[in-house]
């Protein structure tokens, strides 16, 4: 498949779609958490499709790609403990946790996925 540009992949979607649903759901966090919690998980998660869009214009030089997209996956991995963090502090219930973990689950594996095969996206 033939990639036009950084928001023709799945990745890149998905992330960004989480991004934005992690910022409507941080919207009933408590006040308290504005500067910690909730500015954490909605930067983190923005961050994300940033540098899956940074990655994009490294493509050139695999290595450089490959370390963008290392980013990308720390990212994901740091969203992940903050949601951890609204669960146990009851902000979000089991049931979205679930969804979130699974949705970013997804988001890892693809990460992974270009991590381990760069040669698929650089040129």
């Amino acid at each position: 498949m033939a990639y036009r540009g950084f928001r023709d992949l799945k990745v890149f979607q998905l992330s960004y779609r989480l991004g934005l649903e992690i910022f409507e759901l941080t919207k009933s966090f408590p006040k308290e958490e504005l500067y910690s919690l909730t500015d954490q998980i909605r930067r983190l998660s923005r961050s994300v499709p940033a540098n899956i869009a940074e990655a994009w214009r490294k493509r050139k030089y695999p290595k450089h790609f490959v370390g963008k997209f290392t980013d990308c996956l720390a990212e994901e991995s740091e969203t992940e403990v903050w949601l951890d963090y609204s669960k146990d502090l009851k902000y979000l219930g089991e049931e979205k946790y679930d969804y979130f973990l699974s949705q970013y689950d997804e988001v890892a594996r693809m990460l992974v996925s270009m991590i381990d095969n760069p040669n698929k996206f650089c040129h």
